[in-house]
Formats: C-alpha cells, structure tokens, sequence
C-alpha cells in the first residue's frame, strides 16, 4: 500500500508537500532566531546554547536538536527525491518532437527546479561554514556563533551566497505554498486569491528576514 501510494504522482506530490510545510515552519522559527543577533553577541550565542538545551533534563543534552537534525533531513532527501522522479516522470510522458526545438517549460517550473538547486549547495555550503567550519573564514570558534557569523558576513562571497540563496528561497517559497495548498486539498476558486496572498507574503518576510542579518554586518549595525 505505501509502495503503491509513493509510486503514484499524486503520493509524490503529497511528499512534496508535506516536506515542504515541515521545512517551512522551521525556516519561520529559523528566522527568528537569527534575527536575535541584532540584540548583540551573549543574547545570541545564549539563544544557540538554549537550543541544545530544549526539554532537559528530559531530554538528554542535544537529543532534542538532533531529533530537529534528523526530521530536517528526512524531508530534504524526501523533498528532493520526489521532485526529481516527477520531472523524470514529467520528461518521459513529454512528445519526442516538438514544434520548437526545445520544449517551453513554464516559469515556475524553472524557478522551481534551478531554485532547488541553488539551495540544495547552498545547504551543503552554510552547514560547511557555521557547523562545522570546514571552509569558514577568520578562523571558526566553536561555541561562539556570534562571531562565526561576523566572519561569514564580513566576506563579499559570504555575502553573495547567502544573499542569492535567500532569494532563491523566497521564490521558491512563493509557488511552492501555494502548489502545496492545492495538493493538499486547500485551494479552490474562493480561497485561491488568499492562498496566493500568504505564499507573497510568507515569501517576502523569509527573504528578507533571513537577508537582514548579512546587511546588519554589512552596515555594520552588527559587528
């Protein structure tokens, strides 16, 4: 039964979906959270201490943060998977001759599919930098996130990455929300208008939340 359900384009589509949403909320809780730095180093190294600290003496030190770790992973691995098997699937049910030489994919699509991309080495890039600080720069301290991202954001090219991630991210957000809303059985010609009005604005407050903390160093309002 499950077999048969991921095997299908809509089980596909519902896994998009339902990854989606559960990346999206920690990328609104994620947010806010890096927005802390704005209110200095020991309230924003306190805030990344505090989360390796969530639900002791319960839970274990950190077992609550890799549990994040984990559902994090399982829905990018889900998420990209599936969207790869449905272009696939999409590829193959497409004519072999075209009026045009190329087929015209829509806009959507396209952001969608080089957004994902973007974001997926981006992924790889910032957990390199910040996690474990593989190709930090200015020297990566462990237990001080404060000045890891002063380092990060003191550099052009951090700069650059982040900033054409994040607005990857926000178009990437802005279909996905809506295309989630409408697999999941949200949508309809009464609430499409609100659905799309959510996705523009979820998708601007990520962006620009998220791009807020490299300007904050850049201008030097966060140093």
């Amino acid at each position: 039964m499950t077999r048969a359900v991921w095997d299908s384009s809509v089980g596909k589509k519902t896994v998009m979906a339902v990854s989606g949403l559960i990346m999206l909320l920690y990328l609104v809780v994620h947010m806010i959270g890096n927005l802390k730095i704005y209110f200095g180093a020991a309230e924003f190294n306190h805030y990344a201490h505090w989360l390796r600290t969530v639900g002791e003496p319960f839970m274990h030190y950190e077992w609550t943060l890799w549990i994040v770790r984990v559902v994090l992973v399982v829905a990018v691995v889900a998420h990209a998977v599936s969207a790869y098997q449905l272009s696939r699937r999409d590829l193959r049910a497409r004519p072999s001759k075209y009026v045009h030489k190329k087929a015209r994919s829509s806009y959507a699509t396209r952001t969608m599919r080089w957004g994902g991309i973007i974001l997926g080495l981006f992924i790889v890039w910032h957990l390199l930098d910040l996690t474990t600080g593989t190709v930090h720069s200015g020297g990566f301290q462990e237990g001080h996130p404060y000045q890891n991202v002063v380092d990060t954001f003191s550099t052009w090219y951090g700069d650059v990455i982040y900033i054409v991630a994040m607005l990857a991210l926000g178009l990437h957000i802005r279909h996905g929300f809506w295309s989630a809303a409408q697999t999941l059985g949200a949508g309809s010609r009464t609430r499409d208008r609100a659905l799309k009005t959510v996705a523009d604005v979820l998708a601007l407050l990520l962006t620009a939340g998220f791009i807020a903390v490299p300007v904050g160093v850049m201008t030097g309002v966060v140093n």
